[in-house]
């Protein structure tokens, strides 16, 4: 089992992914959506925001009102950011919950 550092570690080099890579997406994806990320197995939550490409404002803590929320074990997170764990087996097999409208899921699968 991650620690929650590790998780929170694994989001914030997410960030970092998603701003090397926001330039290539900001005119493809008009995204600005608040995020959640729920570690179930450490009891615990991430949040921040989606916007122009990119991760910001990465904070602990849940957001109840996320537009986007994620929920994965502490494993499933770090090896999802690693690229060690496809995001699509990983749904379709429910190690990972996306609750999203239909609408920012297309989106979100450009941006990753």
């Amino acid at each position: 089992m991650a620690t929650v550092d590790e998780c929170r570690q694994a989001l914030h080099d997410l960030a970092d992914r998603l701003a090397a890579n926001a330039a290539k997406v900001r005119d493809r994806v008009d995204l600005d959506r608040t995020l959640a990320c729920r570690i179930t197995d450490l009891d615990t939550a991430f949040h921040g925001r989606l916007t122009d490409g990119h991760l910001v404002d990465l904070a602990d803590g849940d957001d109840p009102k996320a537009k986007i929320a994620l929920t994965t074990s502490s494993d499933d997170l770090v090896a999802l950011v690693r690229g060690e764990l496809d995001v699509t087996r990983a749904v379709g097999t429910r190690r990972i919950s996306i609750n999203a409208s239909p609408f920012d899921l297309l989106k979100l699968r450009k941006l990753l």
